[in-house]
């Protein structure tokens, strides 16, 4: 795995997403990395993720596929560009579609573990297969359609 996230090579414009943003506080803060052809985040839930006593919310589970994804895509965009994740101009990718299959109850209090695979990247567009384990269970897999995000959606650059 590398030493840098891929979330950390985000803008600070861009660094401020509730599930990978760094720069937000209260938010969730993940990191992704690749792990041979796989991109893989560890996070562990609070005890405030909850839905009942024991298991997490599915909301959470959403969204750290989510985000592990659109990290995924960015770094697999990259690697097929064979640029490194701080040159310019930067990639970042959000969500055009988000499918999650909540296979079974995940237990609180543990890591997760989300392990991502690039099925597809055409394009601005990049597909990724995701899988959330709990205790080498698989408990959760996604399908997350990214598309690279256009430069007139930045902070600064909104149009209204």
């Amino acid at each position: 795995m590398t030493k840098k996230a891929f979330q950390d090579y985000y803008p600070e414009d861009l660094s401020h997403c509730h599930g990978c943003g760094r720069l937000n506080e209260e938010g969730l803060q993940i990191k992704s990395y690749w792990d041979g052809e796989e991109s893989v985040c560890i996070y562990t839930p609070k005890h405030y993720h909850t839905a009942i006593p024991g298991y997490v919310y599915g909301g959470l589970i959403a969204s750290l596929i989510d985000c592990h994804s659109t990290g995924t895509a960015a770094a697999a965009k990259y690697k097929e560009e064979n640029r490194a994740m701080d040159t310019l101009p930067p990639l970042r990718f959000v969500t055009a579609s988000l499918h999650v299959d909540y296979l079974l109850p995940t237990p609180l209090g543990v890591p997760l573990e989300i392990r991502g695979k690039v099925k597809m990247i055409k394009g601005r567009r990049v597909v990724v297969e995701s899988r959330l384990l709990a205790e080498g269970k698989i408990c959760a897999q996604g399908e997350v359609v990214a598309v690279q995000m256009p430069e007139n959606m930045r902070p600064g650059e909104l149009k209204k």
